[in-house]
Order: structure tokens, then sequence, then C-alpha cells
């Protein structure tokens, strides 16, 4: 029996012109699926609206061309398949496992002070449940009175129905999930229908991607996606958390940082090789 294909993907989000780290992170993928003799899939992350801009969108295909690398057709955009998101929200509420939280920032900070010794997670200190313990008429009634929510995943009632397995990164080896991590995360919004942990967990299965391949920054969020797989039924794909770009203070780059920004370094006259030896690639695409 011959062995699946390997599929990896790039998925920047249209907030801002791409990176020295963009480039290295979108080079691990594409160079993955290189090497198998794969598929190198790009995903536009566009879901916040206030955000994304068209430009920036333009900027990523054009900057990493440029760059050398190529990708399968079409590109995925998160906003075009809404519908993908409710129908898995909608599976994980006939589980039971999404909740509407009707707190505020400031609600959840006045309880989380009250109660004085919450247990913190990779993001912060993590939300106290508040609003778990609400009846489906409270919840009701507060749904009615056009009451602002989030969509939480209760973690521990999901765990039991579907406790996931460990999973593999290439890199760091075999991992033991630990499903409660960041607590019970937002799924969705009232005025937004995904978060990153259900989009980027609904897109991969969808696509076929079997090596996610991204920063270390994200390695925590695994514990989230392995537990929101195995609800849905997902198989895990294998994972690759490769090292961070950073800049001369140890900081991990932003978008924000026009320094290191693709086009930046374009409009100074550096060559494609010229930015691959800036993050020590020398396999050229």
């Amino acid at each position: 029996m011959s062995s699946p294909t390997t599929v990896t993907r790039f998925a920047p989000s249209p907030t801002g012109f791409l990176h020295l780290g963009h480039a290295f992170s979108a080079y691990q993928g594409w160079s993955a699926a290189r090497v198998a003799g794969g598929r190198f899939l790009l995903r536009i992350e566009d879901i916040d609206e206030g955000r994304c801009r068209p430009q920036f969108e333009d900027a990523i295909f054009e900057d990493l061309a440029w760059l050398g690398l190529s990708w399968e057709q079409p590109v995925r955009r998160q906003s075009r398949h809404l519908p993908d998101y409710r129908d898995a929200l909608g599976q994980l509420d006939a589980l039971g496992v999404v909740y509407p939280c009707f707190c505020t920032r400031k609600a959840i900070r006045e309880e989380v002070a009250r109660i004085g010794h919450a247990p913190h997670g990779p993001d912060g200190v993590l939300y106290p449940g508040t609003c778990r313990a609400l009846t489906p008429v409270q919840r009701a009634r507060r749904t009615a009175a056009g009451q602002a929510y989030a969509l939480r995943l209760d973690w521990a009632r999901a765990a039991r129905i579907a406790a996931p397995a460990g999973w593999h990164d290439d890199i760091a080896g075999e991992q033991a999930t630990d499903p409660g991590l960041f607590g019970d995360v937002v799924l969705a919004r009232r005025d937004t229908p995904t978060s990153y942990h259900l989009s980027v967990t609904v897109d991969d299965h969808l696509q076929g991607v079997t090596l996610v391949t991204r920063g270390q920054d994200l390695f925590a969020s695994t514990h989230v996606h392995r537990l929101l797989q195995a609800l849905l039924g997902y198989p895990a794909p294998r994972y690759r958390h490769h090292r961070l770009i950073t800049d001369d203070a140890g900081q991990r780059l932003a978008k924000r940082s026009d320094a290191v920004a693709i086009r930046h370094l374009r409009a100074q006259g550096m060559t494609p090789q010229d930015v691959w030896a800036l993050v020590g690639i020398t396999d050229l695409p």
C-alpha cells in the first residue's frame, strides 16, 4: 500500500505585509512538500474583516512568487467558506460541548480578581467558567434580549466525550495532549462565525493537510486543535513547529516591523537569494 501524499500549507492573514518570519515559515511548508513529492497549499485567513485588506492579500501573492515559491490552486479564502465553520459548530453544539458566554472583558477581570487564584494558560489567566452554569432558559433569555456573546468550548465535558490521543511533532517528538491547557476557549462570536482554533482545524481537515508546519509560538495551540479534531472525528495530521525568526533583541518579528518586511527588502535592492540568506536558507526555491 502506498503512503499518503504529503500535503502542507502556508496560511497568512492579510493584515499587513509579509516579513522574514513569514518567508521562513512558508519555506518550511513548501520545502517539506517538495522533498516528499507532495502538495503545497496557500490559504488566506481573512476572517478578521476589520483588519484584513485586499492590498495585503495581493502583496502576499506577489512577495511569495518573487521569492520563488509556488502553490497549488485554488487558494482557499476563509471568508468564502463560513458555512463550513457553522457546520462544525453545529456538530459541537449537538455534542453539548458549546455554550454562550455573555461576560464582558471587564466582568471576566472582576471575577478573576474575586477568585484570586485563577489558573493560567499560555495566553494568561483562564476564563473562570462564569457562564458555563447558566441554564438553557437563562441562556435563551439573554440571547433574546440581544446581549452580545461568545461561544465557548466546555473543554472538560469535551474531553470526557472524546479524549484525544497525543500527537507527533517532527522536531519535538511524541506529545501528550492537555485538553484543558487553554480552558474554555472561544470558538466563535455572535458577529464572527469562527475563531482561529476552529477555522484552522476545519480548514486543515477539509484541505487534506497531512503535515502542519508552523512556528513554535503556535505549539501550545495544538492541544486545543487535537481536542477539536477528536470531537469532530478528524484524523490527526503530523506537526512540525519550526524555530522563529527574531530581531536583534530576540523578539519574534511582527508585521508592524517595516525593516524586515519583504517589500521593504525588495525596495532596498535585495534579491530573493539575499532574503533567503537572511533566514539561513541556502537550498533555494
